[in-house]
């Protein structure tokens, strides 16, 4: 199979399983597993934080830090399609009493600073108090600028806000940027990594930031279910994961494009935005119904193609990753434009 249907679908590689099983590991809900403390380590000096905690999961990391930023009746804002706001099954406001404040996104994928500046409300009792601004590099596969990520940070700091990074693909937005993990990480108060997309580990989360927020969120991941134990078999992957594959980012890029061009030559199919957001494809199929998208989802998957549900209405999102390879990019091609040709 060829597998489109998103970046967390890799499996973990021979030297990943081999690490895991020689993993040496401890309690580390009592701070003791050794792999997990040097992960935790090498990721926090990476992204410019002082400290990391390990998670199962990139929703259970952003969960921590908004309960960790926010108390019960305040406020964070968010993107209308920020995955902390749409896709996490409200947990801050379900688990938290946190209120959020979505805002729309703009064309590049950030949100206008000055809405977020008119968002925040007054210190008066009728109003949620707001705390956060949550911000996610990358969302969509668009890249926030180095620019827009410094204005936010001064903009956090002018209102007193905590200002939170959802990075789950932070390696993908240095990659595209060019730049160091820091430079996209470091102005942030807090940042959640994910290591099971692009990076390909199976398991794991982390969450950077200074001591204070860190003691908070262990708390908050042992209130929700997220100590472990030995889970050292599972940071030794990311370990891994950080030794081999992050420069290899650009591979998924260079592909995700080469996809890109590929479907702006079939008729009957219109890529969003004309090319590749780094590792993700956006396409429609104009001039039919939305019924047509999930047809063409079972052609595809016929012929041994899988794509994901709709990113939209009429969408379908293409993410590369790395078990793809060129052969893959070609063969997918000819899939989808004999689905248009044919139908």
């Amino acid at each position: 199979m060829i597998d489109l249907r998103s970046d967390t679908v890799t499996m973990p590689c021979d030297a990943m399983r081999r690490a895991m099983a020689a993993a040496e590991v401890g309690d580390d809900v009592y701070d003791e597993d050794p792999t997990v403390k040097r992960l935790e380590r090498r990721l926090a000096e990476m992204a410019g934080h002082d400290a990391a905690l390990f998670f199962p999961s990139g929703t259970q990391s952003n969960l921590a830090a908004l309960l960790s930023h926010c108390q019960r009746g305040d406020e964070y804002i968010a993107a209308q399609h920020a995955h902390t706001y749409r896709f996490e099954g409200g947990g801050a406001a379900a688990l938290g009493g946190i209120q959020p404040q979505p805002l729309e996104a703009e064309p590049d994928g950030g949100v206008a600073l000055d809405k977020v500046a008119a968002a925040v409300k007054a210190d008066d009792f009728h109003f949620a108090k707001t705390r956060l601004l949550a911000l996610e590099n990358t969302t969509d596969g668009k890249v926030l600028t180095l620019d827009y990520m410094r204005r936010a940070r001064e903009l956090a700091d002018q209102h007193r806000l905590g200002l939170h990074l959802d990075g789950a693909r932070a390696f993908n937005a240095a990659v595209a940027l060019g730049v160091e993990l820091a430079e996209v990480t470091a102005r942030f108060d807090s940042v959640s990594i994910c290591l099971s997309k692009g990076l390909g580990a199976p398991v794991g989360s982390l969450l950077c930031a200074n001591a204070a927020i860190i003691d908070r969120a262990r708390r908050w991941r042992k209130m929700t279910g997220g100590g472990m134990r030995q889970c050292g078999v599972l940071a030794a992957a990311g370990l891994v994961a950080l030794d081999n594959n992050i420069a290899r980012l650009a591979d998924d890029h260079a592909r995700a494009q080469r996809l890109a061009e590929g479907l702006l030559r079939l008729d009957g199919v219109t890529v969003i935005d004309g090319g590749a957001r780094t590792n993700m494809v956006f396409i429609t199929l104009p001039g039919r119904p939305p019924a047509a998208l999930d047809a063409l989802r079972r052609h595809a998957k016929t012929h041994d193609l899988l794509l994901g549900p709709r990113a939209g209405a009429a969408t379908i999102r293409l993410v590369t990753h790395l078990h793809i390879n060129d052969q893959d990019i070609d063969q997918a091609i000819e899939i989808i434009g004999a689905f248009v040709r044919e139908n």
